[in-house]
């Protein structure tokens, strides 16, 4: 079973989360909010308690955070130090374009696969699995699918940037 580590789970990160649930996987889910993690839990995630537990034996970790010092500090302080190098870091976050790139100039020195793949498409879309990921050159992708009741494939035509998001339920159009 995969084991996702899913930090950030707000209005958009708690449907997300409890979708990757319902697909199977094991989420280890991490917020500052206890409600939020109260809410992961019931949807049947597991609370991890930290950010460090939560990474620490993860096969992917997914980032939802609101803003762009967020992120920067969350991978930082605690997801680059503790998390294994073969699992595949992606944040969902919509953060600043400067953020996002020392973010993952960060991640790739430090031995890791890295995607951006912010997401758009609101709460309904995130409880409902209907999200479309996006990069910062504006480049997007749609999902039509179930999220998180299959393994999906997101790729950004013309920037280069191409990886598995775990999840999506379907292909990119």
């Amino acid at each position: 079973m995969t084991r996702i580590a899913f930090i950030g789970l707000g209005n958009m990160g708690g449907g997300m989360a409890a979708r990757q649930v319902v697909g199977g996987r094991e989420v280890h889910a991490f917020d500052l909010s206890e409600a939020a993690v109260k809410k992961a839990v019931a949807a049947g995630a597991f609370e991890a308690g930290s950010i460090a537990r939560s990474v620490e034996q993860a096969d992917v970790v997914i980032t939802m955070l609101p803003a762009g010092p967020h992120v920067r500090k969350v991978y930082d302080e605690h997801i680059l130090p503790n998390a294994p190098k073969s699992a595949l870091l992606i944040d969902c976050s919509t953060i600043d374009v400067d953020s996002s790139r020392a973010v993952a100039a960060q991640a790739k020195a430090a031995g890791f696969r890295f995607a951006d793949a912010s997401v758009s498409g609101g709460t309904a879309a995130a409880d409902g699995g209907t999200l479309v990921a996006t990069d910062n050159a504006g480049n997007y992708s749609s999902w039509t699918g179930n999220q998180g009741t299959g393994l999906g494939t997101w790729s950004f035509a013309g920037t280069g940037t191409a990886g598995a998001f775990l999840g999506t339920g379907a292909n990119t159009d």
